[in-house]
């Protein structure tokens, strides 16, 4: 159940306690996307434990694995500054930071490579 927050402009917000509630929130359109990502990262990481971090959706495996967020125009993949950099290459067509990548939503996710992202950060925090 999510839980009503008053915010400082007074307006109710509603923070979800699971990564289910924080899909249900966007327009469907944006929860196909959310949810094929969603299920990317819980085949390549089955272990991972799903939670909601930073009022998103978040996987920890021996530690932070992925975050992602969704925005008006964009799903925010967070990998890690590790997971950014051993990719950088193949997500140089998109934009992103040090620590960040954005998939617009009017493309299709690239789901090989984040799986590949997902499966490099598991092995990352393996040999932790």
């Amino acid at each position: 159940m999510a839980i009503k927050q008053k915010t400082g402009s007074n307006m109710n917000t509603t923070k979800p306690n699971k990564v289910s509630e924080y899909i249900e929130d966007f327009p469907k359109a944006t929860q196909a996307l959310l949810n094929q990502l969603r299920a990317v990262i819980k085949k390549a990481a089955p272990d991972a434990e799903e939670i909601i971090s930073y009022q998103m959706p978040a996987y920890k495996y021996n530690g932070p694995l992925v975050y992602f967020a969704a925005y008006k125009n964009h799903i925010g993949f967070y990998p890690t500054p590790q997971g950014i950099t051993a990719f950088k290459k193949e997500l140089s067509v998109y934009k992103g930071s040090k620590g960040a990548v954005q998939f617009p939503l009017d493309e299709k996710l690239p789901l090989d490579l984040i799986t590949k992202i997902v499966k490099y950060r598991v092995k990352q925090n393996s040999e932790k």
